[in-house]
């Protein structure tokens, strides 16, 4: 029976790679996910361990909150002195090398003037040369900066816009711009990519001027001979403030490779999409499987005459799955490799560019893609196994190798069952209440059993289904259309399982699409209406802080009736949870920002004063009212109090204030390193802001509604990333509808050669095939898009306190249906040409 089996593969051969191609596909997902999340972690590894590789000690200042804007505090000139003195030490340096954030933003400015911003951040760093060794740095060609007009840049920056050394080029920092020699171009270790993130290294004098430090981002230290890293870390502790710590240069690359979290996450993220891909593509083996054995009915009865028993009729479809989803895997997996380069190419093109550092393929990658696509066609193998022992053996004496099957009662019982205990689940899991983890599993599972109960209940709305989306055809296309409509009609199950691939695909994008446009909706709305002002100016990625010199020019600049610039920091509740703290003008904020007010009016923010504070309604309702003491932590370590002045209630999504907002004068005491997240200008002539802007390159300028649109594009981007991240599954059921109207083709050989036989002509014979795949493909769409607007609206209820609002995409939904529309017709292609080649004899006495 294995010689059986392995010779029927390969004698159909295009079937068994129409087969394949789905669990080809999805493995290359899983393998290709693990390559690039393997590449960018070690990419990581290796900027971090690269920094301390010769460094037995470091120093840092503490990191008293964690998303603060000004990172770690400084550590003190005085503490470097006295670590140098100690007879443990060899050799010691101030750095500013803080690679783990955002706290040492400084941006090259190419050679039309615009700063060079990509998805990572913009780092400016410090170094001295007589302190080469502990630096993660390697000149290409050059030399280190050592004076205060000389600066390195990264490799990337220079090849991309064409810096020389001993070029001419400008960099903005804390201040007004400034313009530099460059002395040398580096890159970090053998690092083939950073990542879209930019360099500009001074020496350590000019980056804390450039970065407004009084201090350094650490101390690196190597040990004198004889002297253990323990011992050492002993008797720098000794002398270091409760401001700074010690570790080791292991311990301390370790602490700022946290990003190894968001690589996870990543990894995460790909691997549903990789599942959801797998998943599709067990629907088409099931169906495939499902059809091959039907069509085999006399072969299977055959052997079963000539003694097979129902274990080795089973064991043999049991093995030809296997040997699919074994070869498919290994295909997969190599297919992954390249697949990764296409993953980094599309975070690129996303403005999300990652680290690289060669191609990593680890073992578990190898393991897991194999076990995992080998498993899915099993499983999907199963069914379609015990279908085919239950072929009698007096099944090989009968006239014809196809038998249609009524719908089963049973079955359609099972269906209704499944479908509303996942709707149940999903309805519990998105507006009930219980464990997180458990509502997490209960969304998952109810979305898988979601897809399967309407996969079962499919074939009881095909006929239906067929009658509305197949009208169009039966009107139009004459003779072939009407008989495409009853083709799709004829075998409901099997038109229901075709469909059912690529209603999963089309049921995602529909969600993704309705979910996303109602929040673009919401947060375009919600930010429309926080704002007073005709312009807005923030920096050019949008997320980080502007120098507090660009809103005093803003304020000066003439024609301009309101400016008001808005700080922008973390802090910590003593005791409680980090919050967002804005600094305001109460002279002006009222002017250009609408605050809806609980208690107290726009009156309440002139007295702010130096300890005054207005809070969101989400702060208030943790217990503090108009006239109480908040407790708060600054990022440098201070503890300081504000008293509640007042009580507004954000914007529900996306709200452009913090939980406190204080005065400027309050704000810019208590928080190291102050800058502008937002300025809002209200002025008639643009130009006049742009000529006030022109020694800051890094902010931006923006109109109202430039500004509104900017701030939502995130979401846009998103989407689009689960666009193209889902395609993979609509390309999986494309692949599945070939395979099914190829099989439908060989089985329907006698019949397509009889109605060429009565004059049907070759063109006839494509459109016949050419609209059942148009067909069955609206009723994909049919089935998968009222069900993706279905989800979206759930979960749009389940998240509405945010504000978030159900927005429908009539014309999103009408692309996706056209979609549907074509890849119906490109599955067809293939089929509708074999079709037509059919030799009309050789067809008649096809049996």
């Amino acid at each position: 029976m294995r010689g059986v089996t392995l010779k029927g593969l390969l004698g159909r051969k295009v079937r068994t790679a129409l087969t394949a191609v789905a669990i080809v596909l999805g493995v290359a997902m899983v393998s290709g996910t693990f390559v690039l999340t393997d590449s960018v972690e070690r990419a990581f590894d290796t900027i971090f361990t690269s920094a301390y590789e010769d460094t037995d000690a470091v120093v840092t200042g503490t990191k008293v909150l964690e998303w603060s804007q000004t990172g770690r505090a400084v550590v003190a000139p005085e503490v470097l002195e006295q670590v140098r003195a100690l007879p443990e030490v060899e050799s010691a340096a101030g750095t500013i090398l803080d690679l783990s954030g955002d706290a040492n933003q400084a941006h090259l400015i190419d050679k039309k003037g615009e700063p060079i911003v990509g998805s990572n951040p913009s780092f400016g760093l410090g170094v001295n040369p007589e302190d080469e060794q502990f630096s993660p740095f390697s000149l290409q060609e050059g030399a280190w900066a050592s004076g205060s007009d000389e600066v390195v840049i990264d490799a990337a920056s220079a090849s991309k816009h064409d810096f020389a050394v001993g070029e001419r080029i400008q960099v903005a920092a804390e201040g007004p711009t400034r313009t530099f020699t460059i002395t040398g171009i580096a890159q970090i270790g053998e690092l083939d990519s950073i990542g879209g993130a930019t360099l500009a290294i001074w020496d350590v004098e000019t980056a804390q001027a450039m970065l407004g430090k009084d201090g350094f981002d650490a101390v690196a230290v190597s040990a004198a001979d004889g002297v253990s890293s323990a011992r050492l870390i002993d008797e720098i502790a000794l002398l270091l403030p409760e401001t700074a710590q010690v570790r080791t240069g292991a311990e301390q690359a370790e602490e700022d490779a946290g990003i190894g979290e968001f690589v996870k996450f990543i990894r995460y993220f790909l691997l549903a999409f990789g599942g959801i891909a797998l998943f599709v593509g067990a629907f088409v083996i099931f169906n495939t499987l499902s059809i091959t054995i039907a069509q085999r009915t006399r072969e299977l009865a055959t052997l079963r005459t000539l003694g097979a028993s129902r274990r080795q009729v089973l064991r043999s479809v049991v093995l030809e799955g296997f040997a699919i989803g074994a070869v498919a895997s290994l295909v997969g997996l190599g297919l992954g490799i390249l697949l990764a380069k296409g993953l980094s190419a599309v975070f690129a093109a996303l403005n999300l560019d990652l680290p690289q550092s060669g191609t990593i393929v680890a073992p578990r990658t190898i393991v897991v893609s194999l076990l995992v696509g080998t498993l899915v066609t099993l499983v999907a193998s199963v069914f379609p196994a015990i279908r085919a022992t239950r072929i009698a053996p007096i099944a090989a004496v009968r006239e014809g190798a196809v038998v249609t099957k009524p719908l089963s009662k049973r079955s359609f019982a099972i269906a209704l069952v499944v479908t509303f205990g996942a709707a149940g689940a999903l309805v519990w899991a998105l507006l009930g209440s219980g464990a997180t983890g458990l509502r997490v599993l209960a969304t998952v599972l109810g979305v898988l059993g979601l897809f399967v109960g309407v996969a079962m209940t499919a074939p009881r709305l095909v006929r239906p289904l067929a009658a509305l989306v197949g009208a169009p055809s039966a009107r139009l296309g004459g003779v072939a259309g009407r008989l495409a409509r009853d083709n799709a009609m004829r075998n409901p199950s099997r038109t229901a399982s075709t469909a059912a691939a690529l209603m999963i695909g089309l049921t995602l994008v529909t969600f993704v699409a309705t979910l996303g446009k109602g929040l673009i909706s919401s947060d375009e709305n919600a930010i429309r209406g926080q704002l007073r002002t005709s312009h807005v100016v923030t920096s050019q990625s949008g997320w980080d802080t502007v120098p507090l010199p660009a809103g005093e020019a803003l304020a000066s600049a003439g024609g301009v009736e309101v400016a008001s610039s808005v700080r922008g920091d973390r802090a910590q509740v003593l005791g409680g949870n980090e919050i967002d703290v804005s600094g305001v003008d109460p002279a002006t904020i009222a002017q250009a920002y609408r605050f809806e007010w609980r208690s107290g009016s726009d009156e309440s923010l002139a007295g702010l004063g130096a300890d005054g504070a207005v809070v969101r309604k989400d702060l208030a309702d943790d217990g503090y009212a108009v006239g109480d003491t908040i407790p708060l932590l600054s990022p440098a370590g201070t503890e300081f109090e504000v008293v509640v002045r007042g009580v507004y209630e954000p914007a529900q999504f996306d709200a452009l204030l913090g939980h406190v907002v204080v005065s400027h004068e309050a704000f810019d005491r208590r928080f190291p390193r102050p800058g502008d997240m937002f300025s809002f200008v209200e002025a008639s002539s643009t130009e006049t802001l742009e000529e006030a802007l022109a020694p800051f390159p890094d902010a931006k300028l923006q109109t109202q509604d430039e500004f509104v649109e900017a701030r939502s594009a995130w979401l846009g981007q998103v989407m689009n990333l689960f666009y193209v991240l889902l395609a993979l599954s609509v390309i999986v059921s494309l692949f599945g509808m070939v395979n099914t109207l190829v099989l439908a083709v060989f089985e329907r050989t006698r019949e397509l050669g009889m109605l060429r036989a009565v004059g049907m002509t070759r063109r006839q014979t494509r459109r016949l095939i050419r609209q059942e795949g148009v067909i069955t493909a609206l009723i994909g769409a049919a089935l998968g898009m009222p069900l993706g607007i279905g989800l979206a609206a759930l979960v749009t209820q389940s998240v509405s306190e945010y504000g978030i609002s159900f927005s429908l995409p009539v014309v999103t939904l009408v692309a996706f249906a056209v979609v549907a529309v074509l890849a119906g017709i490109l599955a067809a292609i293939a089929p509708a040409r074999r079709a037509a080649r059919l030799n009309v004899l050789e067809a008649l006495q096809y049996e």
